[in-house]
């Protein structure tokens, strides 16, 4: 196998490969050890580098491989998102005031995907306390857009899709609150996943120095170039915690594309939509309907998503400015208040995914954006159909989803014409993360999703 293959390949196939022992699983660790060290200096995702506890752990994981091993992602090379802790590792959100602070104990989620067999290279790079839709701060510097360096790869898991495009990883551990898997995905091209709110343990993600409850409406989950990988990770990743019981997540809906019920969201009432964004989507809907998917452009029952994302707006702004000085909080009588908004809104999407099996709507409003440090995150803008908007309003796509907590895959279907990629965002019911990941898969077997090599 040439080096361009395993740069290509995906975290299945080469754990297939050191299963089998066409692959030592030291071999596939220096293989990405060395795309990074050629490839990343450019583009700088890959911001915290243990490359030497990697060998170790791939010569262990040599040593221990049995000739039917079951581990899912045996010998796999990642990195993971540098909000996620990792043993004997920093753990800062970009804050200068925690960069010398090395973290003693995995994340649970780290746990879990090395006892599958992942190997862990380093960590890759967020902005301020995960807190835009870029990947910049005082600690590390930025990270650029393979696809284009003069723009932003998204956030806040910005590193994660940069190393994935680049091809110098094929999977990735990735957070998300405001769309911080989505967004990047759909930016750099390729493939990331929501969870179900609560479908996989936040134990190791946690504010800096903070022992706390998990954050209302946050998640962390996978990232890839394909929808396959996707499901291997959600499958290690997804489950409780402890507790005298385990947990089975409901297959696809469907086998065939055929027989998918889709309703498409080109328009929300609460921002505006590029139409180097809606055009792919529409096309993609086309295309559907042609392949005979049953497509729907309305539905009864449908939430009122203006008044929705206000809800989900008061919210996350409760979550994300807790402890920031200054903040004002609000009351435990409104936080009650909103959460019975959110109970109302995620029965209201339980009853429209009676009458559909998934949603098709944007990621965000635009393709990957020129990067912009004005140090005022509101005072931001994007050039959205020649019209000048605010920058902040563009959480709304990726709230329809988080506000209710439902599961929603990200999946590159098209490029602009100045090579961009453009994401579709694929909502499914509560807990049916196997079939909005399941749905990706059947658009790439249909030639209708790619993760596009970056061109230069």
């Amino acid at each position: 196998m040439t080096t361009r293959d395993l740069a290509d390949a995906t975290a299945l196939q080469t754990a297939r490969m050191v299963a089998t022992g066409e692959l030592t699983a030291l071999e596939a660790c220096d293989a990405a050890i060395a795309r990074i060290e050629a490839g990343d200096g450019s583009i700088h995702a890959v911001v915290v580098r243990d490359f030497e506890r990697a060998r170790v752990a791939a010569r262990a994981i040599d040593a221990s491989r049995a000739k039917h091993d079951a581990r899912p992602l045996l010998g796999v090379p990642m990195t993971v998102k540098e909000s996620n802790d990792v043993a004997g590792l920093p753990t800062t959100w970009g804050i200068p005031d925690f960069a010398g602070r090395l973290v003693t104990t995995d994340a649970v989620a780290v746990q879990r995907l090395k006892a599958a067999g992942a190997v862990i290279l380093g960590k890759t790079n967020t902005p301020v306390a995960l807190a835009d839709w870029q990947a910049v701060n005082p600690v590390y510097g930025r990270t650029v857009n393979p696809h284009d360096r003069a723009r932003s790869p998204g956030g806040s898991s910005g590193g994660a899709a940069a190393a994935l495009a680049a091809r110098l990883v094929p999977l990735e551990l990735g957070s998300d609150i405001g769309g911080s898997i989505r967004v990047p995905a759909h930016m750099c091209g390729v493939f990331g996943h929501k969870p179900t709110y609560g479908l996989v343990p936040l134990k190791g993600h946690e504010f800096p120095g903070s022992d706390s409850v998990d954050a209302e409406l946050a998640v962390v989950g996978p990232m890839a170039r394909c929808a396959e990988d996707l499901a291997a990770a959600l499958a290690v990743l997804a489950g409780p915690v402890d507790g005298p019981y385990a947990l089975t997540l409901p297959p696809p809906r469907h086998a065939a594309l055929a027989d998918y019920r889709v309703l498409v969201l080109e328009d929300h009432p609460s921002v505006a939509t590029d139409a180097a964004v809606r055009g792919p989507l529409h096309a993609l809907a086309g295309a559907l309907e042609r392949l005979g998917v049953k497509l729907r452009r309305t539905v009864d029952g449908l939430p009122d998503l203006a008044q929705a994302h206000a809800h989900y707006g008061q919210m996350l702004i409760t979550v994300m400015s807790r402890g920031t000085p200054g903040a004002k909080p609000i009351d435990a009588h409104a936080w009650m208040n909103l959460l019975d908004a959110q109970m109302r809104v995620a029965r209201q999407w339980r009853a429209v995914f009676s009458e559909v099996d998934v949603v098709l709507m944007p990621p965000f409003g635009v393709p990957a954006f020129p990067h912009d440090d004005t140090p005022d995150w509101t005072a931001r803008t994007l050039t959205i159909n020649g019209a000048i908007e605010p920058y902040p309003r563009q959480v709304t796509w990726p709230g329809v989803a988080t506000f209710p907590g439902l599961p929603a895959t990200a999946a590159p279907i098209a490029r602009t014409r100045e090579g961009l990629p453009v994401g579709v965002q694929i909502m499914g019911a509560k807990f049916e993360d196997r079939t909005t990941i399941a749905f990706a898969g059947l658009l790439t077997r249909e030639g209708l999703a790619a993760a596009p090599r970056p061109e230069h």
